[in-house]
């Protein structure tokens, strides 16, 4: 790869022998800042928005940014907006010396008043690549420290590193020299697979805005509604954060409670989540957009509805009655259920269409990710009108169908039972754990089933009738329902360790809500005790075998929600699991990353588990992963017009 195409043209203008000032409106992100750091001078609108966010491409800025920016503020500034590929606003571009002058006028103008002021004057002192970096004490240690910073929270991505390289390169070597570093790191970057799953990732994300229902109806033929006054009720945790996500928006909220004691805890949960947002994106608090209520009838003229109350059919199915009465005609009704099935409690309804799922992720006012769930009966209108306010929200929504677990736990369903299965077999949770974060999730299968609480799984799985008292050993005791089943997760349960909240779990934590985890001699001989009483002789797990037992019977299940039309794509899985499941980024989403690897070898590993565990039905391959690698294993980008010709032969 040769160098970046801007560089001549910035070199060029660098060199000028008039002074050339930049004026910036909008935006100056990447490249239009590069070419703005060969100016002389630079004057921005006080509305623009400056960065170098190439980093989030899986990139750098490669037309000479990270040698000028350090030249013109300094190593540890520059380190910091390279690596993190933030926008800055123009104020905060003229205090880090970005900028030479905001205005709030015509910037055209301003540039050229400017202009003619220095007009004369040296332009030596004004060409940033011809000077050193700003002196800095101890280097060494500072790109020491901020490598290994960047290193943890990049978790295997190496766009950051490849940026922090870039910029040392600035700080230690000539400009010529720095720049050749700079083309040598980006040819690295842009052949790596991550650039192109980041790329993935960006386009992904608007892709899914364009969401189509089975019906064919699409969000630009369906007029979402206005909301203007929502309402939300039940208070508890995800009650609480979707209230603040709302009221953030700038949303007039009812909060309804009907327990007086959760009431007033709810409030001033929410007063603080609100104040402490406010002051983070330093604006004032939305305090006085909610309005509180135990009594129900307070919804009476809200334009929407999120119903947030306990996950009970009895309870929701009582609530949405409810709801139908009090509502003027038209409200939509939306529920934050995450397991039970949304057609149902729409038929509790008058008006079925008008009812879709709106899942939001704990925390809701701060987890990115929303599933919008349509029943067979929903219309595009309200569809769209949900979809709308998620975006409203800053939320990346996407559009699914309705089925038990929608599309997120659904796939994590099988990626558990598989964790599970491998504790059965021999590995440990900090085996199995140290593998998935290794790949590049932020928390392994156990320590995240510690944080979220092991009690969850365990209502689930008591009301789906899996859970038998007693300890049955032998074969039977590990088949429910004709399929294999791990009962390692109840007997936690039953011993009343339900992860960190009582400071016993998969792990240990010093005292209950402690967040660190340490690994559990008790557990390690609970599951040695286990394996003796049921057969089982343990023995040696690798990180490979972990990877494609996991990854792959998830990305499996991820085949047929596709086959079966609840996700219109690989793109709209991907999104979900990137921005609401912990799936690194730059591995482009469960789908993009089987396409990686080539669904043939996914398909051969299935096989291969299958055989060896005929008792496990996930493992069992997709009919449409078959198909896929039967037509010669299209790219993923190709995979709709696949998936729509093998369902048109049916």
């Amino acid at each position: 790869m040769t160098g970046h195409p801007l560089i001549p043209m910035i070199h060029a203008i660098e060199s000028a022998n008039k002074p050339v000032v930049a004026a910036i409106e909008g935006s100056a992100l990447g490249g239009g800042l590069e070419l703005a750091l060969g100016c002389h001078y630079r004057i921005a609108h006080s509305k623009a928005r400056l960065g170098l966010p190439e980093v989030s491409l899986g990139l750098l800025p490669a037309a000479g940014g990270s040698q000028r920016l350090p030249r013109l503020i300094g190593v540890p500034a520059a380190l910091n907006l390279i690596t993190t590929g933030r926008h800055v606003t123009a104020a905060e571009a003229l205090q880090l010396g970005i900028v030479d002058q905001v205005t709030d006028h015509n910037t055209v103008d301003a540039a050229v008043k400017f202009a003619l002021s220095v007009a004369g004057r040296s332009l030596d002192p004004r060409r940033i690549s011809t000077h050193p970096c700003p002196q800095q004490p101890d280097l060494d240690a500072l790109f020491e420290e901020v490598m290994q910073k960047v290193r943890q929270s990049a978790r295997g991505a190496i766009a950051p590193i490849a940026c922090v390289q870039a910029v040392r390169a600035a700080a230690t070597l000539p400009y010529a020299q720095g720049m050749e570093r700079e083309r040598e790191l980006m040819a690295t970057l842009f052949t790596s697979g991550q650039a192109r799953a980041l790329q993935y990732c960006f386009f992904a994300e608007r892709a899914v805005g364009r969401w189509r229902m089975p019906s064919g109806a699409r969000w630009d033929t369906s007029k979402s509604r206005p909301v203007h006054k929502a309402a939300v009720i039940g208070l508890g945790t995800m009650g609480r954060g979707i209230t603040v996500a709302l009221a953030q928006t700038g949303l007039s909220v009812i909060a309804v409670e009907t327990q007086e004691k959760q009431l007033m805890e709810a409030k001033q949960a929410i007063s603080g989540m609100l104040e402490r947002g406010a002051k983070r994106r330093g604006v004032a608090p939305a305090l006085d957009g909610v309005i509180y209520s135990q009594n129900i009838q307070a919804v009476a003229d809200v334009d929407l509805v999120i119903e947030a109350v306990f996950e009970d059919i009895a309870l929701k199915t009582k609530v949405f009655q409810q709801l139908s009465a009090v509502c003027k005609p038209g409200t939509l009704l939306c529920t934050n259920t995450s397991a039970l099935d949304v057609d149902q409690l729409a038929s509790e309804t008058p008006n079925p269409e008008l009812v879709v799922g709106m899942h939001f992720f704990a925390p809701a006012h701060v987890m990115k990710l929303l599933e919008v769930v349509y029943g067979p009966r929903s219309s595009p209108q309200a569809v769209a009108t949900a979809m709308q306010l998620g975006k409203k929200m800053g939320k990346a929504s996407v559009a699914v169908g309705n089925c038990r677990g929608f599309v997120g736990n659904r796939m994590l369903k099988p990626y558990i039972e598989e964790a599970f299965f491998l504790l059965e077999e021999g590995a440990t949770p900090e085996l199995v754990d140290q593998a998935l974060e290794e790949f590049g999730f932020p928390m392994g299968v156990f320590r995240m089933s510690d944080l979220s609480g092991l009690d969850v799984g365990w209502r689930v799985r008591k009301g789906d009738g899996l859970v038998e008292p007693g300890t049955a050993s032998g074969r039977f005791a590990r088949i429910r329902q004709g399929r294999r089943y791990s009962p390692l997760g109840d007997l936690l349960c039953e011993e009343g360790r339900f992860g960190q909240k009582t400071g016993r779990g998969w792990y240990q934590y010093d005292k209950p809500g402690s967040r660190v985890a340490r690994s559990d001699p008790w557990l390690h001989s609970f599951l040695g005790a286990y394996r003796a009483q049921h057969g089982l002789v343990a023995r040696r797990i690798d990180h490979q075998e972990v990877l494609e037992r996991c990854l792959y019977a998830l990305i499996n299940e991820g085949f047929h929600i596709l086959d079966d039309g609840i996700a219109a794509g690989p793109e709209d899985i991907d999104v979900i699991y990137v921005s609401g499941y912990g799936w690194p980024r730059h591995r482009g989403g469960p789908m993009f990353y089987a396409n990686m690897v080539g669904l043939a070898k996914v398909l051969e590993r299935l096989e291969h588990y299958q055989q060896l565990h005929p008792e496990v039905p996930h493992l069992q391959p997709s009919s449409l992963l078959r198909r896929l690698v039967a037509s010669g294993s299209p790219p993923i980008h190709k995979w709709g017009e696949a998936i729509k010709k093998l369902h048109s032969q049916l």
